[in-house]
């Protein structure tokens, strides 16, 4: 088929730390239509429990869902793990991409055996990660951490405050203790913060993430379908938000590079769910 569909590529995270997935988006397939959506007014999902943040996500999707996307990407690590496949079950037809903490390739690159997580609790308390650890951590010990109050200080655009980088340190103390001498950032918010992370493990500890990764796993799944968009000039990303729309436009500054004013989601995606 074709490369020829001009159609938009949605993608939705929890808040802002999605932008780190759509910055490998954008550089890998430059030609395509963008529309993010910053679920800000609901940040972090990590501390939720599952069946609102799978609702959240539903109503996320349905709103990108209606701007005719011709692919959707999780790009939450938390949120993929609590809606992936309702999102699949409900649009079939739909390639819907999401994101998993890199405990395959952290496995591949330590030296010392050990791996260290710094995830989301919701992450970490999944079943999806649980399968991660059965699949690939036999040969390897994984330690985990939950990175409580990092998704915070990204939304507030806080990437080298001292407090963030109190916050990181003891974070990560008890995973360089356990002799970790890779890092698996397991949140998109996270990345974010690298530098700040390398800063404080040495050049000795590998630090990954998956973002290249999913961007790479996208342009598969267009390529399979002749989904494409022609080749052309970079088109703009449309940026969509709950919550406050002043504060998201800061954050947006701070970690995409621009000015830019976010829409309202619509009401209908902003209230939030009631668990049942």
């Amino acid at each position: 088929m074709a490369n020829n569909d001009t159609r938009p590529i949605g993608i939705f995270d929890s808040g802002v730390g999605g932008l780190s997935v759509l910055r490998e988006i954008r550089a890998l397939l430059p030609d395509e239509t963008l529309i993010y959506c910053a679920d800000s007014g609901h940040a972090p999902y990590g501390d939720k429990p599952q069946q609102v943040i799978r609702e959240r996500s539903l109503e996320l999707a349905e709103f990108l869902v209606r701007h005719d996307v011709k692919a959707l990407v999780i790009a939450c690590n938390t949120a993929t793990a609590a809606a992936g496949r309702a999102l699949r079950e409900r649009w079939p037809s739909l390639p819907v991409i999401g994101m998993e903490p890199a405990v395959k390739p952290a496995t591949a690159a330590t030296r010392s055996g050990t791996v260290g997580v710094l995830a989301t609790v919701g992450t970490l308390s999944s079943a999806q990660f649980a399968a991660l650890l059965d699949n690939f951590g036999h040969d390897v010990r994984v330690v985990t951490q939950p990175g409580v109050g990092l998704v915070e200080a990204v939304e507030r655009g806080e990437l080298s405050a001292d407090g963030t980088r109190h916050m990181l340190e003891a974070h990560l103390k008890p995973l360089l203790a356990a002799g970790a001498d890779v890092i698996v950032l397991g949140c998109t918010h996270y990345v974010f913060l690298r530098e700040l992370v390398e800063s404080i493990v040495g050049p000795q500890v590998k630090v990954i993430d998956t973002g290249a990764a999913v961007a790479r796993q996208l342009a598969r799944k267009l390529d399979e379908k002749g989904h494409r968009a022609p080749a052309g000039e970079a088109k703009p990303v449309r940026f969509w938000c709950s919550g406050n729309p002043g504060s998201v436009a800061h954050a947006i500054d701070v970690l995409w590079g621009e000015h830019i004013w976010p829409d309202a989601l619509p009401r209908s995606q902003v209230i939030t769910p009631h668990t049942r």
